[in-house]
């Protein structure tokens, strides 16, 4: 079997305490960052606000590149058994919160037309599950738990 490769374009989303959006999916059921794949003609930022928008509502105010993983680690095998590697670009993002959370003032406040987000919450880091963040992703987690900052991650 081929192995595709998927670029995608994800978002660290903070709010004012510093906790990160996680977002749990409804295809997989594990946690992740928001984001997803590049469609044909777009730039890496506008797959990054796209995906940020139909995810969780928010609209993307400003953003800056913080990381580009590729290599063995992004290796992913879907539960249909498709095998690709991504290529996946992750920038910090401010976006607009204001009237968005929940009474809980961590829980997002939406329901996306495709039903992909069954949760949207904000989550400090050291209260990450690793085990319930998606494979590919769990990288980006350890990374940003150990602070490990440059630009390429392999």
């Amino acid at each position: 079997m081929t192995r595709r490769i998927i670029v995608t374009g994800g978002a660290i989303i903070r709010d004012l305490a510093g906790r990160i959006l996680l977002q749990r999916r409804s295809d997989y059921g594990d946690w992740g960052l928001p984001g997803g794949g590049m469609e044909a003609g777009e730039q890496i930022e506008e797959t990054m606000i796209r995906e940020v928008r139909e995810e969780t509502g928010l609209e993307v105010i400003s953003y800056e590149l913080a990381a580009i993983y590729t290599g063995e680690r992004m290796n992913y095998t879907y539960p249909d058994g498709n095998e690709v590697v991504f290529v996946m670009f992750l920038f910090h993002v401010t976006a607009e919160l204001e009237g968005k959370l929940a009474e809980d003032h961590k829980t997002l406040l939406f329901e996306d037309e495709q039903k992909e987000s069954l949760q949207l919450v904000f989550h400090q880091l050291d209260e990450i599950d690793l085990s319930a963040i998606n494979k590919v992703q769990q990288p980006v987690f350890i990374d940003l738990m150990q602070g490990e900052a440059t630009l390429l991650r392999h």
